[in-house]
């Protein structure tokens, strides 16, 4: 009799103890798979708030404090043969690495395109003394002499690419493929300056064919990348562009040191353009000057 009680004992411990480890083990499961659905369910809502994030209306963006944003074009020293006119277009060597110093000693930060837009349309915060720097047209010095010195401060440019030049090593030498791309590799980014810079203000028709889509096309060709940004040639634009850049893909555009388009003013960035005869010093008063909180 004993010994039957003995092991009805032991078998009622035995059970008593599995049933415990079964429901440990269960409630271990449980709760791992709660953490997992909360750390997802958490990620999942970082993303929705992401893709939700409402666009500022353009009453907002003009509100926001301007990013000063330089236009070169030739780097090179001047020639006999340079117009005075020109020369506002040609940046001597020794000028432009100039002005390149100035802003890294004067502790300017530089941006792209993507992060302007981010601050003009959701509010991002951008570094501290934001600048960009750009080039049009596709001159060859832009990237021999252009990218080494901005390289040397680590900073990166915007580079807007006429496609008809490209690899051209006539009187005038331009970037060919392999540079545009090395461009776009190393963190610049490669925008669209039309095929042979015609003015937009005269396109019809198939003119927004031959003058943006096929240029955006070929960029994105050479760079891997989609060709978001626009650079209007001579600066010069009209209301009709606005929608036609809008429906070939491009986020904003950037004009020169006109006033901005109070309805899109994404595709009215203003910039100016950093005359080869400014010193460093002039330089840095222009932009204080041409970007204050008081001109749209």
């Amino acid at each position: 009799m004993n010994i039957k009680l003995s092991l009805i004992g032991l078998l009622a411990v035995t059970l008593f103890t599995n049933c415990n480890s079964t429901n440990s083990k269960s409630l271990s499961t449980d709760s791992t798979v709660t953490e997992k659905t909360e750390v997802s369910a958490e990620a999942t809502n970082t993303e929705t708030v992401k893709k939700e994030r409402k666009p500022a209306d353009a009453k907002t963006i003009l509100a926001r404090k301007q990013v000063p944003i330089l236009c070169y074009h030739q780097i090179r020293d001047w020639k006999a043969s340079d117009s005075q006119s020109a020369k506002d277009y040609i940046t001597p060597v020794a000028t432009f690495k100039e002005h390149i110093k100035m802003l890294a000693d004067s502790g300017y930060n530089t941006i792209l395109p993507e992060q302007l837009y981010n601050y003009l349309v959701y509010g991002d915060a951008l570094p501290k003394k934001p600048v960009m720097i750009t080039f049009d047209d596709t001159d060859l010095d832009q990237f021999e002499v252009g990218k080494k010195t901005l390289d040397k401060y680590g900073f990166k440019g915007v580079y807007f690419i006429m496609t008809v030049a490209i690899g051209k090593r006539g009187k005038v030498k331009y970037m060919d493929k392999t540079q545009i791309k090395q461009l776009a590799d190393e963190g610049n980014t490669i925008g669209s300056h039309t095929y042979d810079h015609q003015n937009v203000k005269k396109y019809q028709g198939e003119d927004w064919v031959t003058q943006i889509e096929k240029p955006t096309k070929t960029l994105k060709e050479i760079t891997g990348k989609d060709i978001t940004y626009f650079a209007y040639p001579f600066g010069l634009w009209n209301k009709e562009a606005i929608p036609e850049l809008k429906k070939r893909g491009m986020k904003a555009a950037f004009i020169l040191s006109t006033s901005r388009d109070e309805q899109d003013p994404l595709y009215t960035i203003r910039r100016i353009i950093a005359s080869g005869f400014w010193s460093a010093k002039t330089l840095h008063n222009s932009m204080v000057n041409s970007f204050s909180e008081k001109r749209n």
